[in-house]
């Protein structure tokens, strides 16, 4: 079986369930605040504008508390214009730039002019401009912190996703992330992880099933807990998650086209991928590393889930650089 012909988890964007509620195709989704243009690209990259757009105000909302940036409005005259730069202060690959846009749209209160230096999923260097924006200088101030916040979060992701994606080059073995993802944010997240060369698992639990221990447990199997999704929900994708070698054998039979190999040794997933044969997908979960992926990835399995894509990548660095006027 190729992994190509196997149902992925939707990336995101309209028609897979989001917050907007419009059906792929629907141009209704772009009626949001932001700018036209701005909503198709971030549509064009797998989000929904609506969301976004929502993210970018609860961030601000929860900056200004329901006041004013009294900083910036006691230094900035209210009708001073600025350009400010986003810049990286280390390499890395950077996710999240129509994002930032969106909090600066959010906060601007006349139109802003931007000059868009690299792509989201490019690799940059230190001290390299990103973006810039021209508009009102205390909106730029206003919004720079939010922006930054989830510039900073998103590239961070794609710049460790990216680390594991070249650490399975060659391979047949792709990453892909989890659910142990931020509240509220698990859209960007799995876009900064797409940036990164990454590929999504499930966006929720109602569009694939995974079968866990707990659910074998409680249906007094893993085979019983495969075959009771299945007759309940016939045309849902179903990984099931494996413990040992014999669970294994048994969810082959019973029909699994996806399955998590969790805390097997690379040892014991070759053994897994010469027993499936190709009858199924296989995914390793659990004591990876960057030290080990290439170990992992060689065995021949499918996917390396790594959980800590999302939970416990550290930011990159970025800052934004008020121009000093002429």
């Amino acid at each position: 079986m190729s992994t190509d012909d196997l149902p992925l988890a939707p990336s995101g964007g309209c028609g897979d369930g989001c917050a907007c509620g419009a059906e792929a195709g629907d141009e209704e989704y772009l009626e949001c605040g932001l700018d036209p243009a701005l909503a198709q690209l971030l549509a064009d990259a797998g989000l929904d504008p609506v969301e976004v757009e929502d993210i970018a105000n609860v961030a601000i909302q929860e900056d200004l508390d329901h006041g004013v940036d009294v900083t910036t409005v006691a230094t900035i005259p209210e009708d001073a214009v600025a350009t400010a730069d986003f810049v990286a202060r280390e390499a890395g690959v950077v996710a999240g730039l129509r994002v930032a846009e969106a909090v600066v749209s959010v906060v601007c209160e006349d139109e802003f002019e931007v000059e868009r230096h690299v792509e989201d999923g490019d690799l940059v260097e230190a001290g390299q401009k990103l973006l810039s924006v021209t508009t009102r200088t205390r909106d730029l101030l206003t919004a720079e912190r939010s922006a930054l916040n989830l510039l900073c979060r998103l590239s961070g992701i794609a710049t460790a996703t990216r680390a594991w994606a070249d650490a399975l080059e060659g391979t047949k073995a792709r990453v892909r992330d989890t659910r142990k993802t931020t509240p509220g944010l698990r859209s960007l997240e799995k876009f900064a992880v797409r940036c990164g060369g990454g590929v999504n698992h499930r966006m929720s639990l109602s569009d694939a099933a995974l079968v866990k221990d707990n659910h074998v447990v409680a249906a007094g199997g893993v085979a019983q807990a495969f075959k009771a999704v299945r007759e309940a929900f016939p045309d849902v994708p179903i990984e099931v998650e494996v413990d040992t070698l014999d669970q294994l054998r048994e969810v082959v039979d019973a029909g699994a086209d996806l399955i998590l190999l969790d805390n097997f040794t690379p040892g014991e997933c070759a053994e897994a991928v010469a027993f499936v044969h190709g009858r199924a997908a296989l995914e390793s979960s659990g004591r990876l590393t960057l030290d080990n992926a290439r170990a992992y990835a060689e065995t021949g399995v499918d996917y390396l889930a790594v959980g800590a894509l999302t939970h416990s990548s550290p930011i990159l660095d970025i800052g934004l650089d008020l121009r000093a006027a002429e």
